[in-house]
């Protein structure tokens, strides 16, 4: 099988030393005086596939070609279930548009039924045909949301959408930025983002507006303030971070647990597979605690709204 194939050298190297954390603050591996030296009796693998995962984030252009590298890369690090849609793309989001995204994600669920769950994408801008869509999705099998940018999260148009999946008790999953120029926020700097691109700010009022709902705030590693995120979500029981994303930093999960507590936090990728379960097992996280981001805490959401994965 290709994960007895893969070595420490080799996870190391395709992790692109997003082991710069790991090597440095593993206890076990920062204790070898010579960095060229074997650390004797630590297998790697093993200690990757020990631990049970849910990916609460996966990005695929639903071609079977990237569905299959995905499942690979499931395979690999032992992830039992991704939760995928397409890409945030530069579309209107129309009805149609909407509907056809969505179509595309069921097709990928039915290619690997076991694997991947569909989460589903509206545009409130559209609110009859959001909450038609949203019912026939759920219908589908389809579990959460993947919202882009069309409208700030706090925005009024927004209200129909969040009520009907807080009846349903399922995760209003949404795309958030946090740094200079984005979602209105000092855009003299400006980062190229649509000004109604959400903020944590932006999470945090409409957390207060419906303390019944849950929201993810996607990818604290995808390149923005994760300190910032982690400090204003602190207060807000009701809004979970997943850590996926291709940035690193070092002490990036003991801050978010130190922030949000060891119940908030998902373990996702966004297609960083290596780093994102990488950064995970190099922090100070204790076994339980790991045990709970990679695989529990997103399970008991999932329950909530009636999805179990065994």
């Amino acid at each position: 099988m290709k994960i007895n194939q893969m070595t420490r050298r080799r996870f190391f190297v395709n992790a692109a030393l997003s082991t710069a954390g790991f090597a440095l603050s593993s206890p076990v591996l920062s204790s070898a005086k010579n960095p060229q030296q074997e650390v004797p009796n630590f297998n790697l693998m093993k200690e990757v596939m020990k631990y049970r995962k849910i990916d609460a984030y996966t990005t695929s252009n639903l071609s079977s070609e990237n569905l299959a590298m995905q499942v690979d890369f499931a395979d690999r690090l032992g992830i039992q279930k991704m939760f995928i849609a397409g890409p945030m793309t530069p579309i209107k989001a129309t009805p149609e548009e909407f509907r056809e995204l969505n179509d595309r994600t069921i097709k990928a669920m039915n290619q690997y039924p076991d694997r991947l769950v569909g989460e589903f994408t509206v545009n409130p801008i559209y609110s009859k045909e959001s909450l038609e869509e949203i019912k026939r999705c759920v219908d589908r099998g389809m579990v959460g949301t993947r919202l882009y940018n069309q409208v700030k999260i706090n925005d009024p148009l927004y209200f129909p959408v969040i009520e009907a999946l807080s009846d349903l008790n399922m995760i209003i999953f949404m795309h958030g930025e946090c740094q200079l120029g984005v979602g209105g926020y000092r855009m003299k700097y400006d980062a190229n983002k649509l000004p109604t691109t959400s903020t944590p700010a932006d999470f945090v009022d409409a957390a207060q507006r419906y303390p019944e709902a849950m929201f993810q705030f996607a990818h604290i590693g995808g390149g923005g303030d994760w300190e910032c995120m982690c400090k204003t979500f602190a207060d807000y029981p009701n809004i979970y971070v997943d850590t996926g994303g291709s940035n690193n930093e070092e002490n990036m999960i003991d801050f978010a647990l130190e922030h949000l507590g060891e119940d908030r936090l998902f373990f996702g990728t966004d297609n960083s597979f290596y780093q994102s379960v990488g950064k995970v097992l190099s922090s100070n996280l204790s076994e339980s605690q790991k045990k709970k981001l990679f695989f529990e805490n997103y399970r008991k959401v999932l329950r909530k709204g009636g999805y179990h994965v065994d």
